[in-house]
């Protein structure tokens, strides 16, 4: 990731966002629930700090808990339902953005794969990225 701030937003454009550099992680998840969320196999995240992000409208909000019993919130678009991020309980002050949200996504490249634990066989991965059954140990 450059130094650049990253701009985005959803499908019709009445929510935008830019994030402040740097990053704190970008994985690719194969988590269960961001299978369900997205329809895929796996979303490609980027970890920043909830200070880091300016957001242009207000976005709708889904709740339900996690695989590890705390909430997770999912904001997207309430009129085209483009996802924009998820936030909860366990990261706290961290949020996780859909860089395929991202108006140009080819800023960002995962350092790694999590919650291969949850993997579909048809889903096909970079295996030259680390792996991780979880989350690694990281601080976020």
């Amino acid at each position: 990731m450059s130094d650049a701030p990253l701009i985005g937003g959803c499908l019709c454009g009445d929510i935008r966002y830019e994030i402040a550099p740097p990053a704190l992680f970008v994985s690719q998840c194969c988590c269960k629930d961001c299978q369900k969320a997205t329809g895929t196999g796996h979303t490609t995240i980027i970890g920043i700090h909830k200070d880091q992000l300016r957001l242009h409208g207000t976005p709708a909000t889904f709740t339900n808990t996690g695989a590890t019993g705390g909430k997770v919130t999912r904001h997207f678009c309430g009129r085209c339902a483009g996802r924009l991020y998820t936030s909860g309980d366990l990261p706290g002050d961290h949020i996780m953005v859909q860089a395929g949200s991202l108006d140009d996504p080819g800023q960002v490249s995962p350092q790694n794969i999590i919650y291969v634990k949850d993997r579909v066989a048809w889903d096909k991965l970079d295996n030259a990225l680390p792996q991780f059954d979880g989350l690694p140990d990281r601080v976020l």
